[in-house]
């Protein structure tokens, strides 16, 4: 499932080396609860690999102007603290799947011949 993401376990949750996507929503937000489905499926697809979290702009106004939030749906992809996408507006969920996707590939190595 998604984890809720507060200004009180922010700090905890970023303190990771996975990569963590974060759901910038609102209840009154159509598009947004049309999204949430998706959240939670990839939540599910993706396990302990990647954290799935949300975070209710209504509530966490300060979170929201962190990341400079100025509409909803937002999706803010980090890695190592860093953002690496961030997406606005409802995509499909095979978007987020390659973005993600991207952060779990393994770095390979070349060797040269000697």
């Amino acid at each position: 499932m998604t984890k809720e993401i507060t200004r009180e376990n922010f700090n905890s949750v970023i303190e990771t080396d996975k990569p963590i996507l974060i759901d910038f929503w609102a209840g009154w937000c159509a598009p947004c609860r049309m999204l949430g489905p998706a959240m939670d499926e990839l939540a599910e697809k993706y396990g302990d690999d990647i954290i799935i979290g949300k975070v209710n702009v209504d509530e966490q106004r300060e979170l929201a102007q962190h990341f400079n939030i100025r509409g909803i749906p937002n999706i803010i992809i980090l890695k190592d603290k860093q953002i690496v996408n961030n997406l606005v507006g409802v995509r499909p969920a095979a978007e987020y799947e390659k973005s993600l996707d991207s952060l779990l590939e393994p770095v390979s190595e070349t060797i040269a011949s000697v």
